[in-house]
């Protein structure tokens, strides 16, 4: 069975001027004149990371990682109290993809992205889709208020005494519906223990959920540098704060906007974190979409879950036959 391939290196990077000083990074790794191929990162905030280049052939692909606006390598950082986030949405994130096609000078390319970066793979495919051959989506998720609902309250049944000490970390929030937006507002506190307590019980809660999966890894997310932790969870509430300024159910709604692109959907079966309804309801809303789910997998996948996304990365012919 094949896992990932070789370890690589960029072949090419830089920073891209996005407007009002915020800067994007970018690299290109594989076949410099290969097929075109988009990482788009979850998180939001979480930054791409080497393993991410190695999904690719690098005989067939030139694959391009990007560090959306204020995380990862991308400058100013979200980390630092004075960063203005105010620039930093889902539709400028769209058009700082476009731009970064633009730049590159690529016709058309692959989009590759996962839970987050399934949500912002499907705005910019819906918003330009001349310009997207195929989607590949894993933990597949539209980031609307009901799923952001279920992952900071809901799943709370499962685990009581987690969300329990989630909750009591703002006791400012108006009502368990409030405490996303009351988390934002302490990332945004000028006092940095407030912003740090914040960022460790927001990780500590994703950990809890993540821990509880298949596969899971208890330290996805306290394990993290600090730096790291700090953008993420600023970048995080703040897009969770404002259901990513999407309206509710927009991207299952413009599916059919999709018709003309091809499309692998892979969720997992055990997915505590985004439940498989919205992978089978986008799939049945895009004709041109497969939906493959993984029984053992949960949101962080599995050996098995590795294997359909390699497949399908290698191809539509090579991909297993949808579930």
């Amino acid at each position: 069975m094949q896992t990932v391939y070789p370890p690589i290196e960029p072949h090419a990077q830089g920073m891209l001027e996005v407007g009002g000083g915020d800067r994007c990074y970018w690299e290109a790794c594989g076949h410099p004149r290969g097929e075109p191929a988009l990482v788009v990162h979850g998180g939001p905030g979480s930054g791409c990371t080497p393993r991410q280049r190695r999904l690719f052939d690098p005989r067939r692909y030139r694959a391009i990682l990007f560090d959306q606006r204020n995380c990862g390598r991308s400058r100013p950082h979200a980390a630092e109290a004075s960063t203005d986030l105010s620039a930093n949405t889902t539709p400028n994130l769209v058009a700082d993809i476009e731009r970064l096609r633009i730049h590159l000078g690529i016709d058309r390319w692959l989009v590759h992205g996962g839970s987050w970066g399934s949500t912002l793979a499907l705005a910019y495919a819906q918003s330009h889709p001349r310009r997207v051959s195929r989607l590949v989506l894993c933990g597949v998720t539209t980031t609307r208020r009901r799923e952001i609902d279920w992952l900071f309250r809901g799943v709370g049944r499962f685990l009581p005494e987690q969300w329990q000490r989630f909750r009591e970390a703002v006791p400012e929030a108006a009502g368990d519906e409030g405490v996303v937006a009351a988390y934002a507002a302490r990332m945004e506190h000028p006092e940095a223990a407030v912003r740090e307590a914040a960022a460790d019980a927001w990780t500590r809660w994703e950990d809890a959920v993540i821990g509880h999966e298949v596969s899971g890894d208890p330290r996805a997310y306290t394990g993290r540098p600090q730096r790291d932790r700090l953008a993420l969870v600023r970048i995080c509430t703040r897009y969770f704060a404002n259901a990513a300024w999407l309206q509710e159910g927009a991207l299952l709604e413009r599916a059919h906007q999709l018709r003309d692109i091809p499309g692998t959907l892979i969720h997992g079966r055990l997915d505590l974190s985004s439940p498989l309804e919205t992978a089978w309801r986008l799939q049945r809303a895009w004709p041109r979409s497969q939906l493959h789910v993984v029984e053992d997998s949960g949101h962080t996948g599995s050996p098995s879950m590795n294997e359909c996304l390699l497949a399908a990365l290698d191809g539509p012919a090579a991909a297993p036959k949808p579930a």
